[in-house]
C-alpha cells in the first residue's frame, strides 16, 4: 500500500511538473512568436504587398510583368545561375580534396592542422573586401601581376566573380565535408580490398557513396551563398550583372522602383527555397555508422605527395589574393611610392569616425551574439526539452527553415519598407534584430542537436528533488550545453562582424558598421583605409574564434553527467551575478559604441561629392567654428538619389549636397526640404530650398607611366578615346 501511494504521489508530482514546465516553455514560445512575427513575418509580408502595389494602393501584376519580361533581369538571372553553378562545382571539388588530405593520407598532424585552420580563414573577412583584394592582387598594377610580369586574366566580370566566390564559399564547403568524413567508418576500406575491389571501386563504395548526401549539401549551400551575395559583385562584377546587384539598383539606383525591387527580392527567394527543400530530401541519403573504428591507412608515398601538393596549391591560390591586404596599408602610395609607412594605419586609429565604426561593429557583434544565443537556446528548449504539442515544435522548425531561405539583402530590404519612419529606423537595435533573424537557422539547429542528445529525464529527476524547471535548466542543462552555447555565440559574433548584405539598407550615419563604411570608402577609392578596417575585422574574428574554441573545448572535457545532489548545491545566485556582470559589460560597450563615431547633437550631412569637394567643405566649416559639430556620410550619386526617394521626409540627414536633378525629383515626390532662410547671391535662380556649392567640370586624367609602358598616344579630347588603341585602358569613376 505504501509503495502504491508513493507511486501515485510521484506520478502526481510528475504531472504537476510537466504542467509547470510546459507553462514556462509556452511563455518562451510566446516570446519567440512575438519576436519573429514582428521582425520576420511582418517585414516579409510588406515585401509581398509592395510587389503588387508598388508605392500606391492599387493591386496589379504590372511590376511582375515589367521585371520578368525585361531583358536585363533575365540576363542577370542567367548570369547568377551560371556563375553560382560553376563556383559551387569547383568549390565542392576543392573542399573534397582538402578534406581527403586530412582524413585519408598519412601526412603529419601539423600539416593537417594547418590545412584545417587555413581553409576557414576567408570566412573571417567580409565579402566586400574580396573584390578589392582581387583588384590589388590581379589588376593591372596588382601585386601578383607585378610578380608574374603580366596580368593573368581580366578581373572584372565572370573571372573575378568566380575567383571571389570560390574563396568565399570554400570554408563552408570544407567544414561540411571535413566534418562528414570524420564519421565515415574506415574499416570498410579493408573489407573492400579483401573482396578484391579495384582502388577506384573501393574509393567509390567506401568514400564517395557515403558522402554523396554531404557533397550535394555542400554544392547546394555554396550555390545559395553565391547566388545571394552582394559584396563581391559590387567591386568586381563589372558588366556581368547578377541578381543581387539588380536588387540593389532597383532599390537605391538612379531611378529607384520599389515595386520592381520587391519583385526581384521575391524571385531571389525561389532558388533558396528550392535548395533548402532539396537539402531536406538529401538528408535520408546520408550514411550513418553505429561505430567509427580508426584504422591505420595504407602507406603510399605517391598518394601523400600528390595530395600534399594539391592541397598546398589550393590554399596558395585561395589565400594569395589576401596577401596584398598585409602589404598595401604599409606602403606610402601603391604602386608608385613603395616606401614603408605606418601613416595609413595611424590615420584610421586617429580618425574618430573610422575608429568609431569599428567600435560600433564590435558592440553590434557582441550584443547580436548574446541575444542571438539566448533566442536560439530558448527555441531549442521548446523543440528538444519539452512535451508541448508537435504543432508548436513545427512552428519553431518552420521559422528556422524560413530564415535559412531568405537572403540577407531581402531581409534588409524588408526592414527598410517596414521600419522607415519609425523610432527603430537607422538604429543599432534594428541592425541587431536583423542579424539575429538572418543567422538564426544554423545556431538553432546546433542547439537543438546538442539538447536532443542529453538525458531526457534530468528535468523530471530535478523536480522530484524539489527544484523547479528554471533552476534545472540553469543548473543542469546549461552547464552540459555550455560548449555548444559558446560555439553559437562565436558563430553569431563572426557573422555579425562580416555581414554587409543584411545591413546595407538599414545602417545610418550614426549607426554605421565597418562593412557599410567600407562600402562608402569604395567611392573615394580609399583602399588603404579599407584594408586596415578589413584587417581589424580579421584579427578581431581570429581572436574571438580562437578564444571561444578554447573555452568550448575546455567545457566539453567537463561536460559529464552531473550528480544531481551536487547540482542542487550550485548557487543560482552565482549564475545570476555572472549574467548581470556580462549584461553590464555589454551595455557599457554599447554606450561606447553609440558615442564613438557621432553624437545626436551633430548635424548629419549626406553628400555625393568627390573627396576634394568634401575636403573643401570640411575646411570651410572647421575654419568657421563648426569643427566636431557635423558629420558627413558620402554615397555614390545614384545611391544617394535612391535613398532620397526611398526615405523621403524620414531621412536621417539634416542637410544634403546633391545634384539638382535628384534633389528636385525628391522634393517633387516627398516635399522633404525646407526653404533656406538666408540670401543666396547667384547669377541664376534656384529653388527656394537649395543653393549651388560646386559646379561640374569634365577632364581627362592621364597616367603618364602607363602611357609610356604601353606606347599609347596622348589623347587631346574625349573623342580621341574612341580609338580602339585605348581599349582596356579607360576607367570611368562613376
Amino acid at each position: 500500500i505504501k509503495s502504491s501511494a508513493a507511486s501515485d504521489v510521484y506520478k502526481r508530482q510528475d504531472e504537476v511538473g510537466v504542467m509547470r514546465k510546459n507553462r514556462e516553455i509556452k511563455l518562451i514560445f510566446a516570446l519567440l512568436a512575438v519576436f519573429f512575427a514582428g521582425f520576420l513575418a511582418v517585414p516579409m509580408i510588406s515585401v509581398l504587398v509592395r510587389s503588387f502595389t508598388g508605392d500606391g494602393t492599387t493591386v496589379s501584376l504590372s511590376h511582375y510583368v515589367e521585371v520578368l519580361t525585361g531583358r536585363g533581369f533575365l540576363r542577370a538571372m542567367g548570369n547568377s545561375l551560371l556563375i553560382s553553378v560553376c563556383s559551387a562545382l569547383i568549390t565542392t571539388i576543392l573542399a573534397f580534396i582538402l578534406a581527403y588530405t586530412i582524413h585519408y593520407t598519412n601526412l603529419g598532424k601539423r600539416y593537417k592542422g594547418f590545412i584545417s585552420k587555413a581553409a576557414i580563414l576567408p570566412m573571417l573577412l567580409p565579402t566586400i573586401t574580396y573584390g578589392f583584394a582581387i583588384i590589388y592582387s590581379f589588376g593591372k598594377q596588382g601585386l601578383l601581376t607585378q610578380l608574374f610580369g603580366r596580368q593573368l586574366f581580366d578581373i572584372y566580370g565572370f573571372n573575378g566573380l568566380l575567383l571571389g566566390y570560390v574563396a568565399y564559399t570554400l570554408p563552408i564547403a570544407f567544414t561540411l565535408i571535413n566534418n562528414a568524413m570524420g564519421y565515415i567508418d574506415k574499416r570498410f576500406i579493408i573489407v573492400s580490398r579483401l573482396m578484391g575491389d579495384s582502388p577506384l571501386q573501393t574509393f567509390r563504395m567506401t568514400i564517395l557513396i557515403p558522402l554523396l548526401g554531404t557533397l550535394a549539401t555542400a554544392f547546394i549551400q555554396t550555390f545559395f551563398l553565391c547566388f545571394t551575395d552582394f559584396g563581391i559583385p559590387t567591386s568586381v562584377g563589372g558588366q556581368f550583372e547578377v541578381v543581387a546587384s539588380v536588387l540593389y539598383t532597383e532599390m537605391l539606383g538612379s531611378v529607384p522602383n520599389f515595386g520592381n525591387g520587391a519583385v526581384v527580392a521575391l524571385v531571389m527567394i525561389i532558388p533558396s527555397v528550392v535548395s533548402i527543400t532539396v537539402l531536406h530530401i538529401l538528408e535520408k541519403y546520408n550514411v550513418r555508422y553505429n561505430r567509427i573504428s580508426p584504422i591505420e591507412l595504407k602507406k603510399s608515398t605517391a598518394r601523400d605527395a600528390a595530395f600534399a601538393v594539391l592541397s598546398a596549391l589550393i590554399l596558395i591560390c585561395t589565400l594569395s589574393m589576401f596577401i596584398v591586404m598585409f602589404v598595401v596599408p604599409f606602403i606610402e602610395e601603391w604602386p608608385y611610392r613603395m616606401n614603408f609607412t605606418m601613416e595609413h594605419v595611424q590615420a584610421v586609429f586617429e580618425d574618430s569616425q573610422l575608429y568609431g565604426v569599428y567600435i560600433n561593429s564590435l558592440m553590434v557583434a557582441v550584443i547580436t551574439a548574446l541575444a542571438g544565443t539566448l533566442i536560439s537556446y530558448g527555441a531549442a528548449l521548446v523543440t528538444a526539452r519539452s512535451t508541448v504539442s508537435g504543432k508548436i515544435k513545427k512552428v519553431v522548425d518552420s521559422i528556422a527553415l524560413v530564415t535559412n531561405t531568405i537572403p540577407g539583402m531581402v531581409i534588409g530590404l524588408a526592414y527598410l519598407f517596414v521600419f522607415t519612419g519609425t523610432p527603430l529606423q537607422n538604429t543599432f537595435p534594428l541592425i541587431i534584430m536583423c542579424n539575429i533573424v538572418h543567422f538564426f537557422s544554423t545556431p538553432y539547429l546546433m542547439m537543438k542537436n546538442s539538447l536532443s542528445k542529453m538525458n531526457a529525464s534530468w528535468e523530471t529527476t530535478a523536480m522530484l528533488m524539489g527544484d523547479n524547471w528554471l533552476k534545472t535548466i540553469v543548473r543542469v542543462v546549461t552547464p552540459n550545453a555550455l560548449s555548444t552555447l559558446l560555439e553559437v555565440f562565436s558563430y553569431y559574433f563572426v557573422n555579425a562582424m562580416v555581414t554587409v548584405s543584411a545591413v546595407i539598407f538599414i545602417a545610418g550615419a550614426r549607426t554605421m558598421v565597418i562593412t557599410t563604411k567600407i562600402k562608402e570608402l569604395q567611392y573615394f577609392n580609399e583602399f588603404n583605409e579599407i584594408f586596415v578596417l578589413s584587417l581589424l575585422i580579421l584579427f578581431t574574428n581570429l581572436i574571438a574564434r580562437t578564444l571561444f574554441q578554447k573555452l568550448a573545448q575546455l567545457s566539453k572535457r567537463k561536460e559529464n553527467i552531473v550528480d544531481m545532489k551536487k547540482v542542487r548545491k550550485m548557487s543560482l545566485k552565482r549564475v545570476a551575478t555572472f549574467t548581470l556582470a556580462a549584461a553590464v559589460a555589454v551595455t557599457g560597450l554599447g554606450l561606447t559604441g553609440c558615442g564613438a563615431g557621432s553624437s545626436d547633437e551633430q548635424v548629419i550631412i549626406y553628400s555625393n561629392a568627390d573627396e576634394e569637394a568634401i575636403t573643401a567643405m570640411e575646411n570651410a566649416l572647421d575654419s568657421n567654428g563648426y569643427e566636431g559639430k557635423y558629420m558627413f556620410q558620402t554615397f555614390g550619386t545614384s545611391e544617394l538619389g535612391g535613398r532620397l526617394l526611398a526615405e523621403g521626409a524620414d531621412i536621417e540627414a539634416d542637410m544634403v549636397t546633391m545634384s539638382t536633378f535628384y534633389s528636385e525629383s525628391a522634393q517633387e515626390q516627398n516635399s522633404m526640404f525646407q526653404d533656406l532662410t538666408f540670401d543666396v547671391d547667384t547669377i541664376d535662380e534656384f529653388p527656394s530650398y537649395c543653393a549651388p556649392i560646386t559646379s561640374q567640370e569634365g577632364t581627362i586624367i592621364v597616367n603618364t607611366e602607363m602611357m609610356e609602358e604601353n606606347n599609347l598616344p596622348m589623347p587631346t579630347s574625349l573623342k580621341d578615346l574612341a580609338d580602339p588603341v585605348y581599349k582596356g585602358f579607360i576607367s570611368v569613376t562613376d
